[in-house]
Formats: structure tokens, C-alpha cells, sequence
């Protein structure tokens, strides 16, 4: 390349230098018609007088430039050569995110209004996307022929600066170091290739300086962490000594399966024994109507209904295993003439370990014979039901050694599922793992529930097997016996 396409500037922050085509242009007093042109045009004139502008080829476009306006609302969403703007795109183009010069007329008062009812234009633009104020800079190249600068079809973003009202610097590309320089080839018939390297040449910090500014944001961390703290309050709950709480956040995301539009859930959570909660506490409740769309084969229903549950356990005796709490729930269905059926049972133990779960439960309804109770379901509404919706799983009356549901008739339906955030709170988080194994404490005996549960199964049926082999042993005649004792 010849030696005066090569050109080297150091540029600051919204430091502006002027190219060809804008010297050309501000020169001439009657093409300047805002405030900002008119001052381009003293400052063209006294460059001018001082001998011309020290730059050639590189330029920069500063955040008041008219170019920054036109490339913000000129950049394309996809990179198709013919896109179309959608009617969002358009809107959001009018949106002003780059500087917070507009007065927060009613932003200010979100904080003692909580709804504003009738929005003004203003306040829509404003808050309907984050405002974060940025500042941008492009530094530009004029790679026209020689001679013959200052046309603006050869001019081409170097590199563009942002930076926000967070103090976040963005530099794209990014500075060279050893990646090598960047490259521009150009379409025209000599097939131009030009390369620019982006350096970072801003003066070292000194010691001090960052040691001071290391000071302030302590101070301002510390101030934060106190602000925090005092939204948080010192009198936070810990539950007594050999207590655990539960708590969870649950949501029923959908139900899907069903025969009927328009359902709702009830639900209740059973608490065993050891197991209370405050009186405020809401153990119950009923979802929203919901009509369902077709997803796949099944139409489903999403109720993404919210719920919380609190919960406290108390050991009393060390030697039971204790018992989960139990959500049970009913689906049901609501036509246009007010017709309700039950669509569906079922229950679900809460989960015993901490964390995100995923619930999908299967459910059931009870079902007559004959088709009278059908054609009751289907022309006025109704089905059986069940009194008590702990028969679900164990009825909460039920005193003996063995249920039998013998003849009760069901019918499979759908399933519902739940997604639950179950988190856990004792002391015996606060222990250390020495004396936790020594005392034994409840969280251990909860954490390893699932084992124990299915170490108690295999016990429980190798007792039954060894019942019936006895009871099969004295049944027998006692000749067979001393026979096959005598033969062995």
C-alpha cells in the first residue's frame, strides 16, 4: 500500500474528529440548522484557520451525532438482505434507551403507585423496556481512493464504544492484541482489503488511585450489605431444637386427560401426627377455571396456580419413623349450563428431599354400572364421589390392620402435575458432622427416610413370608411332618 494510506490516531472518549464530508458540509453556514451544527461550524472554521484537521482518514461519530441516531434505528433484527420490520420492531425502534435526558415524570411515582390506570404515551415508551442510559462512539474510517475522501458510501464503522449507567464499557471488535488486525475488503472493482489494529492506550492506574478506589467500593458494598441486612431484620425465626420445617413453594402447572372442558382442582394438605403449622396457615384451596387447548394427543390445561405450605415437624418419640405430609386433590369440570363432574383423584407425598420437583400424578374416579349412570353424567351432571377424600390413599378414620376395597369400582382418568420447591430448616444444619452422627439428630433420620423405608419393606415382607410358612407348617398333619423329618 502507499505510504499515505497509512495513518495512526489516538482518540478519548466522545472526542470528536471530523471527516471530509462533514468539514465540506459545516463549512457552508446555510447547511447548519440545529445548535449542534452551528458549533461544528466555529469549530470547522478555527480548525481551519489553524492549519486544517490533523486526521485523514479516521473519524468519530460522537453520542449527539445525527449518525448515531440513524444506525440505532437502521440496525436489522435478522440477516435476511429484504427484511421486513414487524410491528413490534417498529415500535421498540422508537424506544430511547441510549441517554436518560427525559425528566422521569411519572416514573418517580412508581414507588407510591402501584398500578397506574390510565398510562400516558411517554410513560409506556419509558417503561416498557429496561432503561438503562448508554452512551455510545463510533470511530469511523473514510477508505475512499485517494483524493477523493469524503463520500459517504466509503465510510465504515472501525469499532463502536458503549457505555451504560452501570459503568460497563463494551469495545466491538474487541482491542487486537494477538489476535492480529481486522480486515475490510471492499466491493469495488479493485477489490481493496484494509487492515486496522484497536489498542488500548489509556495511562496505567496508579497504586494509590486504585487502592482508593478499592476503599470506596468496600464502603459502598459495606453500605449495600447494611441496607440488605436491614431489610432482613435480626429477629430471623429458627426452629427450636429437634424441629424441622418445611416449606414449599408449589405451583399445579396443568392437568391433561380428561374428558371434559372447563376444569379446576381442590386440594388439601393432611398433616400426620408431630406435624402442625400456624393458624394462619392455609392448608387448602381451590384453583381457577380453566379451559384446555390440544397439545399432541391430549387436551390440556394450564392452571399455573400458585400455593404455599408451612410446616413443622416435632420429634417426640426416637424410635417411629415419621410420617410425610400428604396433598391430596380432586379434579372436576364445569360446563356452560353449571353442570360440575368429578373428574378425578388423587394424592401425592410430599417430597422429603430439599430442591426443584417435578410431580406428574395419575388419577382415578369411582364408576356405577349400568349405563343410567352415565347418561346421568353426561346429560345433568354429577357422579359418584367420595365423602371423605383420605380414601383416596388411607382414610383418616381408619383404625384397623388391613383396608379391603373389595367391589369398589374406578375408572383411570388423567394427570395432573406439580412442580414443588420444598426447602428445609433445622438446627442440625448448624452442626458439625462429629457430633450430628453422635446425637443422631432428626435430620439424618429424615435424610436417610427413603432407605429406611425401603429397608422396613424387605423386613416386613420377610416377616410375612415367615407367618404364612407357619401358619402353612401347623396346618399340615403331624405324621407328614415327623415323616419328612425322619426321611431328611
Amino acid at each position: 500500500r502507499p505510504t499515505e494510506d497509512e495513518e495512526e490516531a489516538e482518540v478519548g472518549w466522545q472526542e470528536k474528529l471530523f471527516s471530509q464530508y462533514e468539514v465540506n458540509l459545516y463549512l457552508n453556514e446555510s447547511a447548519c440548522q440545529t445548535p449542534l451544527d452551528r458549533q461544528y461550524h466555529e469549530e470547522i472554521r478555527k480548525l481551519e484557520k489553524a492549519g486544517g484537521r490533523k486526521n485523514c482518514r479516521i473519524f468519530t461519530y460522537t453520542d449527539h451525532d445525527r449518525f448515531t441516531n440513524l444506525e440505532e434505528l437502521c440496525q436489522k433484527v435478522t440477516d435476511l438482505d429484504h427484511e421486513v420490520p414487524s410491528y413490534l420492531v417498529e415500535r421498540m425502534a422508537n424506544v430511547r434507551r441510549r441517554r436518560q435526558d427525559r425528566r422521569p415524570v411519572e416514573a418517580s411515582s412508581l414507588k407510591s403507585k402501584i398500578i397506574t390506570w390510565e398510562p400516558s404515551e411517554e410513560f409506556i415508551k419509558n417503561n416498557h423496556v429496561i432503561n438503562t442510559p448508554v452512551q455510545t462512539m463510533y470511530i469511523m474510517g473514510d477508505l475512499g481512493p485517494y483524493g477523493k475522501l469524503g463520500h459517504r458510501e466509503y465510510e465504515h464503522v472501525l469499532c463502536t464504544i458503549k457505555v451504560d449507567g452501570n459503568g460497563v464499557i463494551t469495545v466491538k471488535p474487541d482491542f487486537t492484541g494477538t489476535k492480529g488486525a481486522y480486515r475490510i475488503e471492499l466491493d469495488g472493482e479493485r477489490r481493496e482489503v484494509w487492515e486496522y489494529t484497536i489498542e488500548n492506550v489509556s495511562a496505567q492506574v496508579q497504586p494509590e488511585e486504585e487502592e482508593r478506589e478499592q476503599r470506596v467500593f468496600r464502603d459502598l458494598y459495606g453500605r449495600h450489605r447494611d441496607y440488605l441486612s436491614g431489610l432482613v431484620g435480626s429477629d430471623f425465626e429458627m426452629p427450636l431444637p429437634g424441629t424441622l420445617r418445611l416449606f414449599v413453594n408449589g405451583e399445579i402447572v396443568s392437568a391433561q386427560g380428561y374428558e371434559y372442558d372447563n376444569l379446576y382442582v381442590h386440594f388439601f394438605l393432611e398433616l400426620p401426627n408431630q406435624w402442625s403449622s400456624s393458624p394462619f396457615q392455609q392448608l387448602s384451596g381451590v384453583t381457577q377455571t380453566c379451559a384446555t387447548k390440544t397439545v399432541g394427543w391430549d387436551n390440556v390445561a394450564y392452571f399455573c396456580y400458585p400455593f404455599t405450605l408451612d410446616m413443622f415437624y416435632t420429634q417426640e418419640d426416637e424410635d417411629s419413623l415419621p410420617q410425610w405430609p400428604v396433598l391430596y386433590f380432586e379434579v372436576l369440570s364445569l360446563d356452560f349450563w353449571q353442570r360440575y363432574r368429578v373428574e378425578g383423584y388423587g394424592s401425592l407425598v410430599l417430597p422429603a428431599s430439599p430442591g426443584v420437583h417435578m410431580l406428574t400424578i395419575p388419577t382415578w374416579r369411582p364408576v356405577e354400572l349400568g349405563t343410567v349412570a352415565e347418561m346421568r353424567r353426561f346429560f345433568i351432571g354429577g357422579s359418584p364421589e367420595l365423602e371423605d377424600l383420605t380414601y383416596i390413599r388411607i382414610p383418616s378414620t381408619f383404625k384397623g390392620k388391613r383396608l379391603s376395597r373389595f367391589g369398589f369400582r374406578t375408572e383411570t382418568t388423567g394427570s395432573v402435575t406439580f412442580r414443588l420447591y420444598c426447602l428445609q430448616q433445622s438446627k442440625a444444619f448448624l452442626e458439625n458432622s462429629a457430633l450430628r452422627q453422635r446425637m443422631q439428630s432428626i435430620l439424618d433420620r429424615l435424610g436417610g427416610f427413603s432407605q429406611q423405608s425401603s429397608v422396613y419393606n424387605v423386613l416386613e415382607a420377610f416377616q410375612r413370608a415367615r407367618r404364612r410358612m407357619q401358619e402353612a407348617r401347623e396346618s399340615l398333619p403331624q405324621d407328614l411332618i415327623s415323616t419328612s423329618a425322619s426321611s431328611v
